[in-house]
């Protein structure tokens, strides 16, 4: 999965804060791993010269392979806020699209179930 982070002119810190975003977002989004292809990260401070409520937005979109791209915004008081927000409004977007495909299409996925016998 590859992340590409934008940010505002009024975010700071992007090699440091790319390298992060990059790590907590493939963590968080391992199990969709096999059906995320890019995941682009939108930070913007919208009061960028004033401070005030749920000024800073993150906005996250995925590339699911084959499908249409799902994105995902939060506004809140901090960067780090609005990104773990984002994040999992993404989560649940994810849950809930993909489980609709799994259903209708029945898709070969990975599994934690192991063939065979129960354990006692």
């Amino acid at each position: 999965m590859q992340v590409q982070v934008n940010t505002s002119n009024g975010i700071e810190n992007k090699d440091s804060l790319e390298r992060w975003a990059t790590e907590f977002l493939r963590d968080a989004l391992a199990r969709f791993g096999q059906d995320i292809t890019r995941i682009e990260v939108q930070l913007r401070d919208t009061n960028s010269s004033k401070s005030g409520p749920h000024d800073k937005r993150c906005t996250l979109e995925a590339r699911v392979a084959g499908h249409d791209p799902i994105a995902a915004t939060h506004h809140a008081p901090s960067q780090d806020e609005a990104f773990r927000g984002a994040t999992q409004r993404l989560i649940n977007l994810l849950d809930h699209t993909l489980g609709k495909l799994d259903r209708r299409e029945h898709r070969g996925r990975d599994t934690i179930r192991r063939e065979g016998e129960p354990a006692e």
